[in-house]
């Protein structure tokens, strides 16, 4: 393997802000100082004026799968190179436990679909759908032989996904006491299932309803209950893509209490609101996730949380599928709900936009800190979900896993130049300052500008350990 030193750049982790050299050898940093002393055979980069940040990881990501009748419109292969120009090295998808797929068959067919695509290194969560005694006895086996420690469960989407309460506990009481976490997708299913109904039977099939029929309240009730459950089972607790202000009261009450309760809140959130359904077109079809955009107040809200703690991590819950049905040969897409809205499928693209617009709209604005702002992209997702100190940080021993950004660049984000396979961006035309230059995973370069030195496979499966309580 070679050996780089990073010359000369702002050097930024959660907690440092210094100007220095970065040496990596053997896909770790082995030397961090000032004007390191290095032999001729080592590569040099100059990042003067610079920053010098941790890879990305981006803990939720949905590549190559399956919901319903519609598959992701990106697989390993475009989505972990999407995630690189972008500036996340790591990421955490799922495998899906379905009623006659057992949990280590699960695992299995997840590696098997990022084996010999996936560019960056990745994780797995498990999708529980079921729980008995035996799937208990796999989740434990899951967390200590297969490295599969956080588990997704719905209180969403009955006769899908949708799992009861007594189920949620009993996962969270063996789960927690094995040093996992349990992710709760916090959404009351049952309430929000007839809301859906009674629209349909109105005669309302446009997308717009899509964000009536699931309102910020049922999020709020589902996250309590989520909270209540965790606190019975004296165990921890995260809840994905956080977006009502109702939800995040809960949350906040919870640390309060010393609770070890987590959020991520997502980039949709924090820069797009309800405003969005106004439009009785097709076109609000690309704002159709779950759940959906809320108020402009609730918004000011997840800022505020982000820069105090009380949502800990910014992920994309990258779950692209196209606005043109057969675009790249991809099926049941956004229009295989033109006309029931409850048939579109549920989710945007992110991953590749996600450092990029948090760190324009979020840190130049002063709403949060850069160091924070690596708390929340990177450190924060690696220490709850098993991959600190290895991932996440810019330190000795770490992998080199590091990101050179230029600051000043400005650039306008366009679907026509990323590296998803998804037709569209939320982001399109917007100007933004601050710019990803260079990737390195485990030492090796695997961006440079507009130019890829990845390779299909490259990527290495993450064996994780135990949530960082903090």
């Amino acid at each position: 393997m070679t050996s780089t030193v990073i010359r000369n750049g702002r050097v930024v982790t959660a907690v440092d802000d210094y100007v220095a050299d970065v040496l990596m050898e053997n896909g770790r940093i082995v030397c961090i100082g000032e004007a390191l002393q290095v032999g001729a055979h080592v590569a040099e980069v100059d990042a003067t004026g610079m920053l010098v940040l941790p890879g990305g990881v981006d803990c939720h990501t949905h590549l190559e799968n399956t919901f319903g009748e519609s598959t992701t419109a990106d697989d390993f292969r475009s989505g972990t190179k999407a995630a690189a120009f972008g500036g996340t090295t790591t990421i955490v998808d799922f495998a899906f436990q379905g009623r006659d797929v057992g949990v280590m068959q699960a695992i299995e067919a997840a590696r098997g679909r990022a084996e010999g695509k996936a560019a960056v290194d990745y994780g797995f969560h498990l999708i529980t759908t079921h729980v008995d005694d035996q799937a208990l006895a796999d989740l434990k086996l899951a967390i200590r032989n297969e490295g599969v420690t956080s588990f997704k469960m719905f209180m969403a989407y009955p006769g899908k996904v949708m799992v009861d309460d007594a189920a949620i506990f009993r996962a969270m009481r063996l789960v927690g006491q094995h040093g996992g976490v349990i992710s709760l997708h916090a959404e009351n299913g049952i309430v929000i299932e007839q809301l859906i109904r009674e629209a349909l039977d109105a005669g309302h099939t446009a997308p717009k309803y899509h964000g009536i029929t699931r309102p910020a309240l049922m999020e709020g009730e589902a996250t309590h209950r989520g909270i209540k459950l965790a606190e019975l089972a004296e165990a921890p607790v995260y809840f994905v893509h956080l977006s009502a202000r109702e939800a995040l009261a809960q949350v906040v009450e919870a640390r309060d209490r010393g609770i070890p309760a987590f959020a991520e809140t997502c980039p949709h959130y924090l820069f797009f609101d309800e405003s969005a359904y106004e439009d009785d077109g097709f076109d609000v079809a690309k704002f159709v996730m779950s759940p959906p955009l809320r108020s402009k107040e609730a918004q000011r809200d997840l800022w505020r949380a982000l820069k105090f703690d009380d949502l800990q991590v910014i992920a994309t819950d990258h779950c692209p599928y196209c606005m043109k049905e057969g675009h790249l040969g991809h099926l049941k897409q956004k229009p295989f709900g033109k006309d029931d809205f409850s048939k579109i499928p549920n989710g945007a693209p992110g991953l590749e936009a996600r450092m990029t617009v948090i760190y324009d709209g979020g840190v130049r604005p002063g709403l949060i800190s850069l160091n924070r702002y690596v708390e929340l992209t990177a450190t924060a997702p690696a220490k709850i979900f098993g991959l600190f100190p290895r991932k996440g940080t810019i330190a000795v021993g770490s992998d080199a896993d590091i990101v050179i950004f230029n600051p000043d660049e400005r650039h306008v984000i366009s679907a026509k130049t990323h590296h998803s396979d998804c037709d569209y961006t939320l982001f399109e035309g917007r100007e933004v300052q601050g710019r990803v230059k260079k990737v390195f995973l485990r030492g090796e370069m695997i961006v440079d500008g507009d130019a890829w030195y990845g390779r299909d496979g490259s990527g290495a499966f993450l064996k994780r350990g135990e949530t960082v309580m903090f």
